[in-house]
């Protein structure tokens, strides 16, 4: 199960990348923030933003030890950032679009190196 999440992953981002390419900021923006949730071994049928959150956090990075701490805050983040983009009637702008892909490769890319070695 956890290669199939993983493939979504980096499907979605690049899938992402593919948009902030064309200019298409709020797309990029709200699959980078999926692309950030592959993970190991968590799962709740609820796909709640939040559960997920914490339990990224609570079990991977404190519990197990085995993330750092920086891919908590980009996970609230870039959530905010999902919102703005898919129910605000701002857009994202280039400059967070960007940030929000580059945060989502990180952890795309951390989550690899882990399952991996």
């Amino acid at each position: 199960m956890q290669r199939e999440i993983l493939k979504k992953a980096q499907d979605n981002l690049s899938l992402a990348k593919y948009c902030l390419e064309q200019g298409l900021y709020d797309a990029s923006a709200n699959r980078a923030y999926y692309a950030a949730l592959a993970q190991q071994g968590i799962v709740n049928d609820k796909n709640d933003h939040k559960w997920v959150q914490a339990a990224f956090s609570g079990e991977l990075i404190h519990r197990r030890k085995i993330y750092q701490s920086r891919l908590k805050s980009y996970l609230g983040d870039m959530l905010i950032i999902r919102n703005r983009a898919d129910y605000s009637k701002d857009s994202v702008s280039k400059k967070r679009a960007a940030q929000q892909f580059a945060h989502a490769e990180d952890f795309v890319r951390t989550i690899v190196k882990e399952l991996n070695p």
